[in-house]
């Protein structure tokens, strides 16, 4: 069950840069594009253009409707930090991940808003850190976000040993689909147009995709995609209930999702009062001043 939940301001930004970043994989299907090695290269600055006024837009909906805070905030800032400093540990070698099981476990538990945001804050870090900015990049990050946001849309009544195998189970079909979504970035346009595999401008949809399934399969899916798939489902099966544990010890100690209320001051009791002398009535006499009741006083 994941502690922050989706408002609907929130939901309305996610539906919405789900569907801007899947037009930005998908588009060369629908409109044809040149081969040209270059053609991404280009295209990479405005899509992170967009992705970057998505990001703050989702903030601000989150803090706008009670979502998130700046505890949230700090977290999401920390856990960025940690897979920045993860990634480089097995980038590059056989596929192999160590940023995605991190990632799927804090969508889990924080929700879809925070995981669409880690996985765009980690895998921004994580090429500042590793020098690997390139126009991959913000493409890299809208798919890395997907991944967080289904995490947080798993169903909430899992627990224990059922949860640990829904969240392995994801974790190798994300892992499957950050591949598939990394080869459609650049297929069209690396591979030339002379070979069985390559893409062809304007040819019907049901053709592309066939070509691109073939073009995945063969160079990808039983390699790198595997590797990554076999990595993150091991680290969740073992660091799983351990980090979930610890996500969720910190989220009620830090009280993510409680509600802030201001209560009416109390009103405040009157001072006692000392003495008699404010009484009404009263006729006691105050020292140090004469009394003429008794006989013979001249007065």
């Amino acid at each position: 069950m994941s502690v922050l939940r989706v408002a609907p301001r929130t939901a309305v930004v996610l539906v919405l840069a789900s569907a801007a970043a899947l037009a930005t994989f998908t588009w060369p299907f629908f409109v044809p594009a040149h081969p040209e090695s270059t053609a991404r290269t280009g295209e990479a600055p405005l899509v992170f253009l967009v992705v970057l006024p998505v990001l703050v837009a989702l903030v601000l909906a989150e803090l706008s409707s009670g979502g998130i805070d700046s505890k949230a905030l700090a977290m999401l800032g920390v856990l960025a930090a940690v897979n920045a400093a993860l990634r480089p540990l097995g980038a590059g070698t056989a596929g192999i991940e160590t940023v995605f099981f991190l990632l799927v476990l804090a969508g889990r538990v924080f929700g879809p808003g925070f995981g669409f945001l880690l996985g765009s804050t980690s895998l921004f870090a994580s090429a500042l850190l590793t020098a690997g900015v390139g126009p991959w990049l913000p493409f890299q990050m809208l798919a890395a976000s997907w991944i967080g946001l289904g995490a947080g849309l798993l169903p909430a009544r899992l627990r224990g040993r059922a949860e640990i195998a829904a969240l392995a189970g994801y974790g190798v079909l994300a892992a499957y689909g950050y591949g598939l979504l990394m080869n459609l970035w650049f297929w069209p346009f690396s591979i030339g147009a002379d070979t069985q595999l390559s893409y062809v401008a304007g040819a019907p949809l049901l053709e592309n995709l066939h070509r691109f399934a073939v073009f995945t399969a063969v160079t990808s899916t039983f390699g790198w995609d595997t590797g990554r798939a076999i990595t993150t489902a091991v680290a969740i099966v073992l660091a799983g209930p351990a980090v979930l544990a610890a996500l969720r010890r910190a989220a009620r100690r830090a009280a993510f999702d409680a509600p802030v209320t201001f209560a009416a001051p109390e009103p405040q009791p009157d001072p006692p009062r000392t003495g008699g002398d404010d009484r009404a009535g009263s006729s006691r006499p105050v020292a140090g001043t004469a009394t003429t009741d008794r006989p013979g006083d001249v007065p």
